[in-house]
């Protein structure tokens, strides 16, 4: 019997950007093992509609328990954790492959959003505990992103017993060196922290930890 799986997805890179740090940190941990559970790693195209159905692929062939895609977003500063998906593609820029899609839902019917199932705010304590910046998003954008997350979600809703997620990463110091003012973290410190917080979702059972995360205005 093959061992659990935990899948982590990183993107290509996109706007013009050489690297992503998303994917960086994926490959970074492919093969390790948070107790039965093996990461499994694999680089999404930043496309609209192909990202979603090699998500979905990699669902099937894979079969994983636990999910968390990773995506790069320049101006936050911590290890971000989206709470929802919501059930929309606005792109501001196009993306890899020239689409930019304008008020299009990610999946037509579909529910207008999904929460995460991941233990999120167990992970963000996890990192705070360990000295890392981390906190709740309560978005993650209109662009590939989001796009991935809903289609995530909805793809795991008949799936008994998967739980998945999504994280935001901030910019490399490579990259933000060309864009003065943005916030950025070392690579190795993304590595230590989404090992982190794989380790906490992968041990954590029953409910989230009940701690106070929202937003006022």
């Amino acid at each position: 019997m093959s061992p659990p799986t935990f899948l982590l997805t990183g993107f290509e890179p996109f706007g013009g950007e050489s690297i992503n740090p998303s994917w960086e940190v994926a490959r970074a941990l492919e093969g390790e093992r948070f107790g039965e559970a093996v990461v499994v790693a694999s680089r999404l195209p930043c496309c609209f509609g192909d990202a979603a159905a090699r998500l979905r692929q990699l669902l099937d062939e894979l079969r994983p328990q636990w999910v968390l895609a990773l995506g790069q977003a320049a101006g936050r500063a911590d290890f971000s954790i989206e709470r929802i998906a919501i059930n929309i593609d606005d792109a501001r820029i196009a993306d890899n492959a020239g689409a930019q899609p304008v008020d299009v839902p990610v999946v037509e019917g579909g529910p207008a959003a999904f929460f995460a199932t991941l233990p999120i705010k167990a992970m963000v304590a996890g990192l705070r505990e360990a000295g890392l910046p981390a906190s709740i998003s309560q978005t993650a954008g209109t662009f590939v992103c989001n796009h991935v997350f809903y289609a995530l979600m909805h793809a795991v809703q008949g799936r008994a017993g998967v739980r998945g997620g999504f994280m935001h990463l901030p910019l490399l110091p490579e990259q933000a060196v060309r864009q003065p003012g943005l916030p950025s973290m070392p690579l190795s410190t993304m590595i230590d922290g989404v090992r982190l917080a794989l380790r906490v979702a992968a041990r954590h059972r029953g409910d989230d930890a009940h701690q106070a995360e929202g937003q006022v205005a």
